[in-house]
């Protein structure tokens, strides 16, 4: 969680548009679409800590 990641302008109007179209699948709520986006990215989060433990272990 403690990286930063720079997008150039092609890649943040990609994200824009992606993001507004998760808002829209919300019917424009968006707290609602950041609710779900939290509760889906966590487990995705976890994964990705398990297997940065592994890749560490390995070293």
């Amino acid at each position: 969680m403690g990286r930063i990641v720079t997008l150039d302008s092609r890649k943040e109007a990609a994200l824009q548009a992606t993001a507004d179209r998760f808002v829209a699948v919300h019917k424009g709520d968006v707290m609602k679409a950041l609710k779900e986006m939290t509760v889906l990215n966590g487990p995705l989060q976890e994964r990705l800590d398990t297997l940065s433990a592994r890749r560490q272990a390995t070293r």
